[in-house]
């Protein structure tokens, strides 16, 4: 989507603005759920391929029935380590990819400055995938640090010295004070 299509529907400024913001805030909750799964994908893919890899390496080794049993008892424990890594990265990563697009939908300027001023260790994320713990300290940053956030309106800039705005048709109030018209 595109400044120039939206100027093509006849929209104005403040309109476009307000519709490229909510796109944008969709298009991050995209790319964060996209990363997140992406990022699961290579995880998966690593830990099978190595499990695939043991195998072979296990099935070569079946000499001794005893060392064998030690050799699969050792690999069951690794393989146990290994889920309980993966769920605590995959939790942590779905926890990070929440928190970014809760900040994204509350028009946080840079999230990695946002995301070093809030208590991680009270942030949670619920059994239905929800952030517990975050909206109170948004809103406390919202307050104390307001100038992470996009507040919507910008007023124009306006120089020192500069004065008021000025009359586009300059030359057509001048002539009219001069006929004795005021305007």
């Amino acid at each position: 989507m595109k400044h120039e299509e939206l100027k093509k529907l006849d929209l104005n400024d403040e309109q476009i603005d307000k519709v490229m913001g909510l796109h944008g805030a969709e298009v991050e909750a995209m790319k964060a759920k996209t990363d997140e799964l992406g990022k699961t994908n290579e995880s998966l893919q690593s830990q099978i391929a190595e499990r695939d890899k043991d195998l072979k390496a296990l099935k070569k080794q079946a000499g001794d029935n005893e060392e064998l049993s030690n050799q699969f008892k050792e690999l069951q424990s690794k393989y146990k380590q290994d889920t309980e890594n993966l769920s605590k990265e995959l939790k942590q990563t779905k926890l990070n990819s929440a928190v970014d697009t809760a900040l994204a939908g509350a028009k946080v300027r840079n999230t990695k400055a946002a995301k070093a001023l809030l208590n991680m260790e009270e942030v949670k994320l619920n059994d239905k995938g929800e952030v517990e713990g975050l909206d109170d300290q948004i809103s406390s940053l919202q307050k104390s640090d307001s100038y992470l956030f996009d507040q919507g309106q910008k007023e124009p800039y306006q120089p020192q010295g500069g004065g008021a705005k000025t009359d586009p048709d300059l030359v057509a109030t001048m002539a009219n004070i001069f006929k004795g018209e005021d305007k």
